[in-house]
């Protein structure tokens, strides 16, 4: 199990990227997104990083009002002051990264106990999409895509008038089934407050903090927007 959080970290925007199809690239050591279906702009990514760090990555962010510059550490106080310095406001502080050993997952397709909804997979781009439905009606969603041997999953989503029917665990598990085509070892995903209980309940544990900075005040939530 990898334990370096600046290396998780990379592996993540990677493969978050890779299911947004979005473009990266650098900014000195650190990745970053170009989010071209929201708000057009770059997203800088930093684990723990120093103060001189941390400010040059604040000065690019604070360049345009919907840059976002996303921190993963343990020590949310230290980087929340450090925020308020450069000028940036923080947008979401509720989110962390979680890890699991494949080898703990079921590899198994999984079935549906109701005979009203239906699941559908399927690949595009290297990205495994995995979608449950009640005849028209979209119930449930998620993507897996994998970087080296790692899978990387975002977007699950339960909609509200399917929701504590275990459609969020069906949806893992069928997007698992998917990521065991490859050879992985670990899983990673950036967790909402409603998801860290699912995914724990699932066998997850807890990396990192997520700390979301802006010089606006638009909240965000990276695991789903």
């Amino acid at each position: 199990m990898i334990e370096d959080i600046t290396g998780l970290l990379e592996v993540w925007v990677a493969g978050w990227a890779g299911c947004r199809g979005y473009q990266t690239a650098t900014e000195g050591r650190f990745p970053a997104a170009l989010r071209a279906d929201t708000s057009g702009e770059w997203e800088y990514f930093a684990a723990d990083p120093t103060d001189q760090e941390f400010a040059a990555l604040a000065a690019k962010t604070a360049e345009a009002g919907p840059r976002v510059l996303t921190i993963l550490t343990n020590d949310v106080p230290r980087y929340t002051e450090l925020a308020a310095r450069h000028g940036l406001n923080v947008t979401s502080d509720s989110q962390t990264m979680m890890i699991v050993d494949m080898e703990t997952q079921d590899a198994e397709d999984p079935w549906l106990s109701d005979d009203d909804l239906s699941l559908s997979t399927s690949t595009h781009r290297g990205v495994h999409y995995a979608e449950v439905r009640s005849g028209e009606a979209l119930a449930a969603s998620g993507r897996v895509f994998v970087v080296g041997d790692t899978a990387i999953f975002d977007k699950i989503i339960t909609e509200p008038a399917f929701q504590r029917r275990g459609l969020g665990s069906f949806i893992m598990r069928a997007l698992a089934a998917q990521a065991f085509e490859h050879d992985v070892q670990n899983g990673l995903l950036l967790a909402s407050l409603d998801g860290q209980k699912l995914y724990s309940h699932l066998g997850w544990s807890t990396v990192s903090r997520v700390l979301m900075l802006s010089s606006s005040h638009d909240g965000s939530d990276l695991s789903l927007s």
